[in-house]
């Protein structure tokens, strides 16, 4: 378990999973952001192998593991966890989330982080009322995201939401918190895979390090010799 870097008494964690399908700045930034926001230790960001709910991501677990690796680099704060690659079957945030307390410990602040589209299936995901004995959700809003909820995500936050980061860190879980972060980057994997295969540049919207190794493997339709700059 990472020590805690923070002044706070309990460990304050944050669990961003996705499939980084490739990681880009959008994914970078806002965990960056969030991070400061609530004042956190750690930022686990974890690449799904099997997202139960999403189309099967474009390259192997592995792959998307290390570009994430080499997209963090040295961020303070920021871990690249591949625990969910090494389980069998559907990754599920309630298990992972589950691995975490029993790492950090009871008292531990711990944080479920997901954007808008995400939050608004969250009632379809894996034992849902389980994720918020667990952990707090945090939605991470974009200017592009605006939809009503379902009856089903209404009864499931009913009473759980809180306006402040100060008031969510009052207790060790069960909270939802809306966090408009500064940046707001509205970059898709979706659109970069998208420029990728078709021999575009992709400069700014990963990190040079994600571009240059994703190149040299030939991920994504791409290879060695492309002019994406």
């Amino acid at each position: 378990m990472p020590v805690p870097l923070g002044t706070h008494e309990s460990p304050r964690i944050a669990m961003f999973g996705g499939t980084f399908d490739p990681v880009h700045l959008g994914h970078l930034r806002s965990a960056v952001e969030l991070r400061d926001a609530l004042a956190l230790d750690y930022v686990h960001m974890l690449p799904a192998a099997r997202p139960p709910l999403r189309e099967a991501p474009g390259v192997s677990a592995e792959h998307r593991l290390e570009l994430l690796q080499l997209g963090i680099g040295d961020t303070p704060g920021l871990v690249a966890d591949g625990r969910e690659l090494k389980r069998s079957g559907p990754s599920f945030s309630a298990d992972t989330l589950a691995e975490l307390r029993a790492e950090y410990g009871d008292q531990a602040r711990l944080v479920m982080a997901l954007g808008h589209d995400a939050f608004l299936r969250l009632a379809d995901w894996h034992e849902p009322e389980r994720l918020f004995e667990l952990a707090h959700v945090v939605v991470m809003e974009r200017p592009d995201h605006d939809a009503p909820l379902s009856n089903a995500l209404s009864e499931l936050i009913a009473g759980r939401e809180v306006n402040t980061p100060a008031q969510l860190m009052a207790s060790t879980a069960g909270g939802l918190l809306h966090l408009s972060l500064p940046t707001r980057m509205a970059v898709s994997a979706t659109y970069v895979r998208q420029r990728l295969a078709r021999g575009c540049s992709v400069r700014y919207l990963l990190t040079a390090d994600v571009e240059r190794h994703l190149l040299a493997l030939g991920l994504y339709g791409t290879g060695v010799g492309e002019q994406l700059g």
